[in-house]
């Protein structure tokens, strides 16, 4: 978003989200927690390693070895769209593109 800070208030009084910071260099994206405090959602400033995502929600699926997944994506005709991104202590996460041009993400929790 380019008023991710708008955007975080937005979500946190309408759905009740929490939110932690998370470190982009420079910047603070916004990891949105649910009740139970694990992550739920994310907004983020249309910069950075964002710049060139549009204004999406964007669905996190869960793998249990991200580079074998991010192999398999390369090697079935998908992309992988500005790599490996940290996501502190949730894990990391990486935006694909399939074969059909549809994106989403692959994130391994830590541990």
């Amino acid at each position: 978003s380019n008023d991710a800070e708008s955007l975080r208030e937005f979500y946190t009084a309408v759905v009740g989200w929490t939110t932690e910071p998370m470190d982009m260099g420079g910047y603070e994206d916004h990891v949105c927690l649910a009740a139970d405090g694990t992550p739920a959602a994310g907004v983020c400033h249309a910069k950075g390693p964002n710049a060139d995502l549009p204004a999406v929600w964007l669905a996190y699926v869960h793998v249990i070895d991200l580079e074998a997944s991010l192999a398999e994506v390369a090697g079935r005709g998908g992309e992988t769209l500005g790599g490996i991104r940290d996501m502190g202590s949730h894990g990391r996460a990486a935006v694909i593109r399939d074969p059909a041009g549809a994106t989403l993400a692959l994130f391994q929790a830590k541990g």
